[in-house]
């Protein structure tokens, strides 16, 4: 029931900050109807792990280049550590590919209170790099499912 009453405010406070900082029940289940709402608003969303993205500028928005774990095995040919794969950035592959329709990017983070500041910073200036992306980051849990502008969650308690 409780989606069905903020679903409306979620999405606007979304359309209004373009970036929101999450605090999800631990059971989880609400994020799922939330993301539901706003892809049934007109937005496409990309679910992504904080956990091991690296450098999120690089990631999200540049060529980014990957080493795939070696296994214990040395591979002489390409060096000791392996080859390097160079990956396109997420976000303009994915913009790329939206729907004529769609409102636009919607970038869910899950596991995002293991970011610092200086990436939940950049990730809160990314909708004004580009303004067909929003985000959204899961910065802890709570009884409640609750959002903040991102801007917000900066500040020092």
């Amino acid at each position: 029931m409780i989606p069905l009453v903020f679903g409306k405010k979620f999405i606007k406070d979304m359309d209004k900050s373009g970036a929101l900082g999450l605090h999800v029940p631990a059971e989880g289940g609400f994020e799922g109807r939330y993301q539901r709402r706003l892809r049934a608003a007109g937005y496409t969303s990309i679910t992504l792990s904080a956990r091991g993205l690296g450098d999120l500028a690089a990631y999200l928005r540049g060529i980014h280049g990957v080493r795939p774990p070696h296994l214990g095995k040395k591979d002489y040919g390409d060096g000791a550590v392996g080859p390097v794969y160079y990956l396109p950035p997420i976000i303009s592959s994915q913009l790329d590919r939206l729907p004529a329709k769609s409102k636009g990017l919607l970038v869910w983070i899950i596991d995002g209170k293991v970011l610092s500041s200086q990436e939940i910073e950049y990730l809160t200036v990314l909708p004004s790099l580009e303004p067909r992306v929003k985000v959204a980051v899961e910065l802890g849990s709570d009884r409640v499912f609750r959002w903040t502008p991102l801007k917000d969650a900066l500040v020092p308690a």
